[in-house]
């Protein structure tokens, strides 16, 4: 439940729960009462009855201090009382003072008022009858008065008992509220700040967040994907650093080697006794490794590049057929120089959104690294087909497959090549900056960085691309570029 609506239930409850359980509690005291009251009622009835056949005797009443009255004595105590009045008003007898001689009379609307009728109040109950002779005439009027102490403690004791109840329904209520507000509120408040302050301490909290379904839930599940962006976001950025290392420790051991060379033939070059064919073939050696070194640092300038910013790409619309007969043209020299045999051919869609520029050098490495690693009179195969296409028969067996569902809903880019293969290890490795296998590191055949520029520039183009190879069979370069709808 949300918060809000919890506040609001819980508010409802707070007011009206006391009220309907002092309510309930006053209905059942009342009840109670009630009963109580019809008992005394009853009792008093009762009482009345057994009382009337002494005291509506005539006699009783012509004279003051009848001898009677002494036995009549014994009716009261301290609940009950009995009055004699004589007809005039002179009251002829009372339990509560026996001894004393009435001269006071009461007035005859006094004497009859109620007369006939059980009368309740608070704290007693009483009743006055009228006494009539043989002639019918009024000779007296008693009254009884029956204290009503057990009623008025008992009434007492249950106001003390609704006192103490509401008291108690009160303290319960806010220790359930209190309760409730704790682990409502506090405890996952305090929860999610103990594991902010570990978090920016660098702890590990051993409890997991409440995961509720409630505000403070929702709070925890933004913090703790924050937490996880913050936490991938100090990764990605030691992974860099690491790479930059990486990076600055293989420029500086493959440009070690090339400026030693340098340096020696520049320093050989001094030598006024070299033959000319010595000082040509010197330069020569000089100029090739000044080449490479450029060759280098340009790499670096473009992956540098390519990795600052996603928005290097100048995309345009380009007719399929015409841009991957442009692009696949002009390797057949360098093939034809290592005695490599080049195949090449193309199925596309009629229309494509690429930066032209990107495409061009994403297959310059991938066919200068191909061309690097095929022995002579080997083949390489260079082709692009469409998602309606089938594959080329000429692809491995063993890949087929696998490309086969790894290439869907999109044209692929296949550059293939006879080789010695690639070990597990290093497919894992090859799209790493500066990554090299243990034969080519510093010979200066390569900067490390094509693959890496290869794998960027898909990216940039929403694609991906993917390395196959088996062992003294081959290895099969895969890029995939999104087909327009």
């Amino acid at each position: 439940m949300k918060i809000k609506n919890w506040l609001m239930v819980s508010h409802l409850v707070v007011m009206l729960l006391p009220v309907v359980a002092v309510y309930l509690l006053y209905v059942s005291l009342q009840n109670y009462n009630q009963e109580e009251d019809l008992k005394e009622y009853l009792e008093f009835q009762k009482l009345v009855s057994d009382l009337d056949s002494e005291l509506n005797d005539a006699s009783l009443y012509k004279r003051v201090g009848d001898e009677r009255y002494q036995q009549l004595q014994k009716l009261g105590n301290a609940s009950l009382r009995v009055d004699l009045y004589r007809y005039d008003g002179v009251q002829l007898f009372s339990t509560m003072e026996p001894e004393a001689i009435f001269t006071m009379q009461k007035s005859q609307d006094t004497l009859l008022e109620n007369l006939n009728e059980m009368q309740k109040k608070v704290r007693t109950y009483s009743y006055k009858k009228s006494v009539f002779d043989e002639d019918k005439q009024l000779a007296g009027i008693y009254e009884i008065t029956q204290g009503r102490e057990a009623w008025v403690e008992t009434t007492n004791q249950n106001m003390l008992i609704m006192l103490i109840s509401s008291g108690v329904i009160f303290i319960l209520l806010y220790a359930i509220v209190i309760t409730a507000i704790n682990r409502k509120l506090n405890r996952p408040m305090n929860q999610l700040q103990e594991h902010m302050q570990a978090f920016a301490d660098g702890k590990e909290m051993d409890k997991k967040l409440i995961q509720s379904r409630d505000e403070i839930g929702e709070l925890n599940t933004h913090f703790e994907k924050m937490k996880n962006q913050i936490i991938e976001t100090r990764e990605a950025l030691v992974k860099k650093q690491k790479e930059k290392e990486y990076m600055i420790a293989a420029l500086s051991h493959d440009l070690k080697t090339p400026l030693t060379v340098v340096r020696t033939y520049t320093e050989a070059l001094e030598d006024y006794d070299l033959t000319k064919e010595d000082r040509a073939e010197y330069q020569t050696i000089l100029h090739d490794k000044l080449e490479h070194m450029k060759q280098m640092i340009d790499d670096l300038s473009i992956f540098t590049a390519l990795q600052s910013s996603k928005n290097t790409l100048q995309s345009v619309q380009v007719n399929g057929n015409e841009f991957f007969e442009m692009l696949f043209s002009g390797y057949e020299e360098p093939c034809a120089r290592k005695d490599i045999r080049l195949t090449t051919e193309w199925a596309v869609r009629n229309a494509y959104e690429l930066d032209p520029k990107q495409m061009i050098r994403l297959v310059d490495n991938l066919m200068d690294n191909s061309i690097r690693y095929t022995p002579q009179r080997k083949q390489i195969w260079l082709a692009a087909v469409a998602s309606t296409k089938s594959l080329p028969d000429w692809i491995f067996p063993s890949f087929k497959e696998e490309v086969n569902r790894w290439r869907e809903a999109g044209t692929v880019i296949l550059i293939q090549n006879e080789g010695k293969g690639m070990e597990e290890s290093q497919l894992e490795k090859v799209f790493e900056p500066f990554y090299q296998d243990n034969a080519s590191r510093g010979k200066g055949a390569t900067s490390g960085l094509g693959l890496s520029i290869a794998k960027i520039i898909m990216e940039n183009h929403k694609g991906k691309i993917n390395i196959w190879s088996s062992e003294n069979e081959g290895t099969l370069f895969v890029c995939w570029i999104k087909e327009r709808g």
